[in-house]
């Protein structure tokens, strides 16, 4: 084997989108004639286009098996690998370059050097790689896979390792409807492409389509609607992989496997790399991945693709080009010859070579062939291509009569031509038939190029391009029809012809957009109608540049709405004109809740911002309107009710009557220690019959007059303890058991009661609780803020109010008592009570455990909307306990249950709580002041220690001197035995 020298040959080896082949077209230019080696026809038409854009098209020609376009300046060449001349000179381009006939171009390159490793082609490439030189450069750029063996063949040569440009990286699997944009997806078969391609138009609105078999025009016609954002997605097979320059952000494989002309097989690493690498041209950044179909890549895989490092070649495929046309059997034996080198794997079933068998098997074609004019001749057409790539006997049948033809007339038959020709020059069919007729026609453009071959070569060379031309336009509208939708397309050209679309909305909300019915205006919510076909992108992307005059509308006429305007469901949503607008969160505190609008991208950041401030103002009034009684609890203080100046006490002062004082009835009554309370609550509600100024006996008058002097005026403002007790309600929404702050009940200041029910607060046995919070609106205000507080809003633990009006319900299961109470109910048992049927229910118990053990009666049942079974499960959380059964009337029935009523221990009374003021005296002197106004001693004791601890007493008695014992009592004012109010007193104790 004769290998030319390696002189001058420079290899530019890397991995995509390192600026190989536009190094070479730069390098190509700067001499005076070159040619440039494509591995594809689309590959090699696409630099063509490039350089008469640049050059003018008088000095550029282009060379493929279906095309070859020679001006009579031309003078640098893009083509096919399989189309380069052997000689490599201007001569054997024919007319027209008559100027330097026996020169060699002085620039040669080949491109994509490392299919000189492939099976099917590789022998093409390698025959380059050793012959193909220029006049004074070579240049082969390819993978740096094929390097090692590259130095082996070219040993001379200098090689450039280039970097990619930009930085290629895996983004993992996704399905096609989460492709981003701009980006291509890749299958190795048509059907494949076509399944992939019609749920893209179904789901993204539609695709361009990349194929091989697709004539020039086709596929730059397709790749016209992908450039220009008609489609953002690109259907492509393999074909796309080898130097196909496209806007690609990124790459994904619908397939690991594919057909190689011989079986299924896995891609290589570098197969995957070489497509992968489309994505991210110049220096953009690219991602690859897989969609659906595809198995995910293996770690060790994606390294390499990103560190595009790769196992070298082991071989290049190589065939003899010294051919012996002296007999068939001497031409194939020259075809099968060995392989000069061990790395060089002889190529034996090529595509021409099999078709030559094919030939040389049929006895016409033995008879035919005489000489090696023939057996040249019978070559030739072998090496006609199969663009239909079947390779069956209806190819072979075609190349036989074209032999057979021309060895009796030396050129084909006029009719023979027009025949095949007029049978292909028809547009019926679909896609599939279309591009089978663009196959014949590519392979009779190939036959009639071969100017030899036929009478007039120009005139059937133009036909046949007209054909060629005219199927490929209606092979790109049926493409179209089928994969893109047109409305989509319309609504695309039209963003880039104008900045201002016609838009407007009906009456209904629907939106058109130059004409055509896009979707529907919900709210500030553009919603695409996605029917066959539409692309949402491009829909929204219309709506928002031909909308923004309807929506400042809205804005405006939303941040002037009312109040009233505004709906806010169970849920957290806010309405507004029937289209939820926002949903609440969680916001800084229970009763900030945020306002979120629904995403839309047609709103402004400074419109979000006015309409977020709307809804703020909305929540936040609409708070206060239904809970303002509630909130005014966190500063009560503060609240209008207790801003009135309150009478200043007098020494004669009448006490306050049951009218003055809210009274506490047996169910509302403050839980004091259990008896204690309820003691309390009695002689509270009753009236005074006789008033301080009555005549009762001289003694006692005495003591009134002398702790009324004494007595200390009240607190401007709420204790501490009144404060703590309505802070807890604000956090707790409104309702508290009582047992829980019956430490703070104890300790508060007998001004304090009235005070707190000003502001709305009932103090009941069971539950403290605001009447007013009790109402439908409140209830579900409550509800939601508390789901809101817990996060359960969106979730399965989410918990629903009961329904409006119903005061009693089943208890739901899974749902926290911490629900109930905050929205003003209480479990019982299985049972769910408002609070203030719970004090109800707990008085006519409290009534019937007077006397001891009770049973159940019509009136509890009836009231609690219960059954037996459920009333004693509900005692049983009242604090009642069953202490035995009853026999029933009727034998058929169960026996009755009888409950009791637990009670709890009476606190001890100490020292240090009798004594809450430095001057014990004035507080005993305090409590006989009480019992003679006709009130309990213990409830006034109570009061007076609280008066005292502020230290708010008119008359302050003398200081105890530092000598006398703390703990010690001063003498006592006996009051008279026979009054009534020390009977009374008299009577206590025995209790």
């Amino acid at each position: 084997m004769a290998r030319r020298s390696a002189e001058n040959v420079t290899l530019v080896l890397g991995p995509t989108n390192t600026g190989k082949t536009h190094l070479a077209l730069e390098r190509m230019t700067g001499y005076a004639s070159g040619i440039i080696g494509f591995p594809l026809r689309l590959l090699a038409r696409e630099n063509y286009d490039r350089l008469v854009a640049r050059l003018g098209a008088a000095k550029v020609g282009l060379i493929t098996g279906e095309e070859r376009i020679i001006p009579a300046s031309a003078r640098y060449i893009c083509a096919t690998v399989e189309s380069m001349p052997e000689s490599l000179t201007l001569s054997a381009l024919g007319d027209g370059a008559g100027e330097l006939p026996d020169r060699r171009f002085e620039f040669v390159g080949v491109d994509e050097i490392q299919l000189a490793g492939d099976r099917e082609r590789g022998h093409v490439f390698t025959d380059r790689i050793i012959h193909a030189r220029g006049l004074f450069e070579t240049m082969f750029m390819g993978a740096e896979t094929a390097a090692p063996l590259l130095r082996q063949l070219l040993p001379d040569a200098k090689i450039d390792y280039r970097q990619r440009m930009s930085k290629l990286s895996y983004s993992g699997p996704k399905k096609l409807t989460r492709l981003p944009r701009r980006a291509a997806v890749v299958a190795f078969s048509a059907a494949d492409v076509y399944q992939i391609a019609e749920f893209i138009r179904r789901q993204r609105g539609g695709a361009a389509i990349v194929m091989g078999r697709l004539s020039p025009r086709t596929r730059n016609a397709q790749v016209e609607l992908y450039q220009n954002g008609e489609v953002d997605f690109l259907i492509a097979t393999d074909a796309i992989g080898m130097g196909l320059n496209l806007d690609l952000s990124h790459v994904s494989l619908a397939a690991d496997v594919k057909y190689d002309g011989r079986k299924m097989r896995k891609l290589t690493a570098s197969e995957m790399a070489q497509i992968a690498g489309r994505a991210g041209r110049h220096i953009n950044d690219g991602t690859f991945g897989v969609t659906d179909g595809c198995h995910a890549l293996e770690p060790e895989l994606i390294e390499a693709i990103e560190q595009h490092r790769f196992p070298p070649l082991r071989a290049f495929y190589w065939r003899s080009r010294d051919l012996n046309f002296a007999s068939v059997d001497m031409l194939l034996g020259s075809l099968e010859a060995p392989p000069p080198l061990p790395f060089l794997f002889r190529k034996g079933d090529a595509l021409d070579h099999r078709a030559l068998l094919a030939l040389a098997g049929r006895p016409e074609i033995k008879d035919a062939v005489s000489g090696a004019r023939q057996v040249r001749l019978l070559w030739e057409v072998a090496c006609i291509p199969d663009f239909r790539q079947s390779l069956n006997e209806n190819h072979y049948e075609m190349l036989a009569s074209i032999y057979l033809a021309l060895v009796e007339d030396g050129v084909l038959g006029t009719d023979m031509v027009a025949k095949a020709m007029t049978q292909l020059d028809r547009l019926d069919g679909d896609i599939d038939t279309l591009m089978t007729r663009l196959a014949y026609i590519r392979t009779w453009t190939y036959i009639t190029h071969r100017s030899d071959w036929t009478d007039d070569p120009a005139e059937w060379q133009d036909r046949a391009r007209k054909i060629e031309d005219r199927l490929s336009d209606c092979l790109h509208s049926r493409l179209s029809e089928r994969f893109v939708d047109k409305r989509a397309a319309h609504l695309s050209r039209r963003l880039k012809e104008t900045k201002n679309l016609m838009a407007s909305v009906k009456a209904d909300g629907t939106v058109l957009v130059e004409g055509e019915n896009v979707g529907q205006l919900d709210g500030f919510v553009f919603m695409p109608t996605l029917s066959e076909g539409e692309e949402k992108a491009t829909i929204l992307a219309a709506a928002r540049r031909g909308l923004p005059d309807e929506i400042e509308r809205r804005v405006r006429a939303f941040t002037g709405s009312a109040d009233l305007a505004f709906k806010l469901d169970e849920k957290g949503n806010i309405s507004w004109r029937e289209s939820i607008v926002a949903r609440l969160v969680k916001g800084d505190s229970l009763y900030s809740p945020r306002t979120e609008l629904l995403s839309s991208d047609l709103l402004s950041i400074d419109q979000t911002t006015r309409l977020v401030a709307r809804l703020t103002d909305f929540i936040n009034a609409h708070i206060d309107t239904v809970l303002g009684r509630l909130t005014i609890l966190a500063t009560p203080d503060a609240a209008p009710s207790m801003t009135i100046a309150e009478p200043a006490e007098k020494h004669n002062e009448a006490p306050p009557s049951s009218e003055a004082v809210p009274s506490a009835s047996a169910g509302e009554a403050s839980a004091d220690s259990d008896l204690k309370a309820e003691a309390v609550s009695d002689s509270a509600s009753a009236p005074v019959s006789t008033p301080v100024s009555a005549p009762v006996s001289a003694p006692v008058s005495a003591h009134v007059s002398e702790a009324a002097d004494a007595t200390p005026s009240a607190p401007t403002g709420l204790t501490g303890a009144a404060r703590g007790i309505a802070y807890m309600l604000f956090e707790r929404l409104g309702s508290l058991p009582t047992a829980e702050v019956g430490h703070l009940t104890r300790a508060m200041h007998e001004a304090d009661k009235p005070r707190l029910a000003r502001l709305g607060i009932r103090f009941g046995v069971e539950s403290l609780y605001m009447p007013e919070m009790l109402k439908p609106a409140p209830i579900a205000l409550r509800a939601l803020l508390w789901n809101l507080d817990q996060g359960f809003l969106s979730s399965n633990d989410f918990a629903a109010e009961p329904p409006a009006g119903r005061v009693a319900i089943d208890a739901p299961e899974g749902v926290d008592d911490n629900f109930w109470l905050a929205v003003g109910y209480r479990r019982l048992g299985g049972r769910v009570m408002r609070v203030d049927m719970v004090e109800r229910v707990a008085m006519l118990v409290r009534t019937a455990a007077r006397v001891g053990s009770f049973k159940l009666t019509e009136d509890m049942l009836s009231l609690a909307g219960a059954t037996r079974e459920q009333m004693g499960a509900m005692l049983l959380d009242l604090g009642c306990v069953i202490v035995g059964e009853e026999a029933s009337e009727d034998p058929e029935k169960p026996a009755i249950q009888l409950f009791e009523r637990k009670r709890k221990a009476r606190p001890q009374r100490t020292p240090s709580r009798a004594k809450q003021t430095s001057n014990g005296a004035h507080a005993d002197t305090k409590a006989d002041a009480d019992r003679g106004n006709g009130q309990p001693k213990n409830a006034k004791a109570q009061q007076g220690r609280s008066k005292s601890d502020r230290g708010g007493a008119k008359k302050r008695p003398p200081k105890q001197s530092r000598n006398q014992p703390q703990n010690r009592r001063p003498a006592e004012k006996q009051a008279d035995p026979n009054s009534p109010f020390a009977v009374l007193a008299n009577l206590k104790l025995k209790d």
